[in-house]
Formats: structure tokens, C-alpha cells, sequence
């Protein structure tokens, strides 16, 4: 823009405005112009009638699923065994007892299967040939515990241990339901550190032994480093099935929500606790799949904008 001056060599008013009008929005003496404004005007306007479209399109779907159920020729029966009040108030303090072994079966095998899942994933990507019994049995593991359908490795596991008596190992149901969990999902999350392994470039390994760092030193300060942060929704959602699955120790006679709920239930001849406790791991649940979500949708933002991932 050419900038005129009078005789006492100021600028002129006219360029002042046309400089003011083309500032960034928040800066003293900007005004949008009508065209952009009416933009916005129309931005609201399409996201009220989205949200108020949505809004009704959810309340007539929530009728029509009530009135389908509330007349259904078996609701009253249904209502008095699955929705009683009565064995609801009586099991929730029950359930919420056993479910803090839930809480903790999380927490330990959690941190467990993350450090299992990774040691085999190391294994399963050292190069050379003198590892190949090393990744052959990094291999096997993670085919059959992948392979193996959970309720079944603890069968195995939580019966067939005892079974054995040996010297020194526990029969305690909770441990060794622990350990059928951290051996099956150890071998899914050690999958997704492979895959975040192998997703990083060879350059970057190069790159890293080209300014003289030892091959441990490449994976432990440069590959993994970048492997873990593209995993992260991945192992989250991993998490989240193995905090839905720790109700399954049940089995073994663990007193968990799931098992508080069932003696209830068998006593009483009536499935509400079950629905008590169902309804307290989907809380549990709730909060972390939208904390996976949040964490996914950000990685995808930045990754969009060329961020570092």
C-alpha cells in the first residue's frame, strides 16, 4: 500500500483507517467489515438449528424406545425382576465394596501389562539373527495369548494352578486371576508397542547411531520415546477393556462387584443387582473412553497441523 503524506509529512487519516481495518481482529481500532459479520451471523445460526435439530431428533427417539419397552406384553414382569428398587438400594453398597477389587486388579495389572507388552515388543523388533529365538518366542506368546479367548486362559489359570500344588505358589484367586489378565493382555498391548515401533522410521535409528549413540541408546531416547506417543489412544482403549474385564476374577470365587452382585441376585432370585452392577462399571468406564477420546481427537489436530505427534 503506498502511504501518502501531507506537508508536515504526517500520514494521512484515510491510510490510518485502511491500516486499521486490515489489523488483526482484537487490535485497537479494528472494525469487521458487514461481510464478515454477517458470516458469523450465519455461522449461528446453522449451529443453532443443528443443536436444536439434534435436540429433537434425540426426544423423539427417547419416546419412541419408551413407549416400544413400557408396552411391550412382558414390561411388568421384566420392571419387577431386573428394576426393583428395593434390591437395587440393597446391593449398590455391596457392589461398591467389591468393586474397589476391580479398582486394584486395574491398577496393578495395568502397570504390569504395560511393562510386559513392552519388553516383548522390544523383543520381537531386535534385528540381527542371533535374536531369533528371542522373537520367535516373543512371537508365539502373543499368537496364542492373542488367540486364547480370556474366560479360558482363566480357567486354566485360576483351576489349573492349584491343581498343580506346587511349593510356594499361591492359590489365591485374585492373584492368579491378575496374572490371567496380565499374560492375556500383555500380549495385545505388546502388539501396539510393535506397531508403534515399526512405525517409526529407519532414519531416525540412523540418524541417532550416525551421532554416536549405541543401539539401546537409539531405542530408548529416540525410538520409543516417539512409538509410546503415537500409541497412546490405542493402549487407553486397551485399558479400558481390561478394566471391564477384571469382573471376570469373578469366576474363581473373588468377591468383586460382579461376584457381590451375583450372591445377591442367587439369594434373592432377582437380577437387579445385576443391572446395579452393570451400570456401576459403565460409570467407571465412562469417564476414561472419554478421556481416550480427548486424547485421540488432539493427536489428530496436531498431526493435521504438522505438529510434533
Amino acid at each position: 500500500m503506498t502511504v501518502t503524506k501531507d506537508e508536515s509529512g504526517q500520514e494521512s487519516a484515510d491510510d490510518k483507517g485502511d491500516m486499521a481495518a486490515g489489523a488483526p481482529e482484537g487490535t485497537e481500532g479494528y472494525t469487521p467489515s458487514e461481510r464478515r459479520l454477517e458470516r458469523e451471523r450465519y455461522k449461528r445460526a446453522r449451529a443453532r438449528r443443528a443443536t436444536a435439530i439434534a435436540a429433537l431428533s434425540t426426544l423423539v427417539t427417547a419416546v419412541v424406545l419408551y413407549v416400544v419397552v413400557v408396552s411391550a406384553p412382558g414390561w411388568e414382569r421384566t420392571k419387577e425382576t431386573f428394576f426393583d428398587g428395593q434390591y437395587a438400594r440393597e446391593a449398590l453398597p455391596k457392589v461398591l465394596e467389591g468393586l474397589w477389587l476391580n479398582v486394584r486388579l486395574l491398577l496393578i495389572c495395568g502397570v504390569l501389562v504395560l511393562v510386559l507388552g513392552m519388553l516383548i515388543a522390544i523383543a520381537r523388533t531386535l534385528p540381527g539373527p542371533v535374536f531369533f529365538p528371542l522373537r520367535a518366542l516373543a512371537a508365539a506368546y502373543t499368537d496364542f495369548f492373542r488367540g486364547l479367548p480370556l474366560i479360558i486362559n482363566l480357567m486354566i489359570v485360576v483351576f489349573g494352578v492349584p491343581a498343580l500344588r506346587l511349593q510356594g505358589v499361591t492359590v489365591d484367586p485374585v492373584l492368579l486371576g491378575g496374572a490371567a489378565l496380565t499374560l492375556t493382555y500383555s500380549a495385545y498391548v505388546a502388539e501396539v508397542f510393535r506397531a508403534g515401533i515399526e512405525s517409526v522410521h529407519p532414519s531416525q535409528r540412523a540418524a541417532a547411531r550416525s551421532l554416536g549413540l549405541t543401539n539401546r541408546q537409539a531405542l530408548r531416547y529416540v525410538v520409543l520415546p516417539q512409538a509410546v506417543r503415537r500409541q497412546v489412544p490405542p493402549l487407553l482403549n486397551d485399558l479400558v477393556s481390561l478394566q471391564k474385564d477384571t469382573g471376570l476374577v469373578s469366576i474363581g470365587g473373588a468377591i468383586d462387584a460382579v461376584r457381590a452382585s451375583d450372591i445377591i441376585a442367587q439369594r434373592s432370585l432377582n437380577y437387579t443387582p445385576y443391572i446395579v452392577a452393570g451400570l456401576v462399571f459403565v460409570a467407571l468406564t465412562i469417564p476414561m473412553t472419554r478421556f481416550t477420546d480427548w486424547v485421540t481427537a488432539r493427536m489428530d489436530r496436531r498431526r493435521a497441523q504438522g505438529g510434533s505427534i
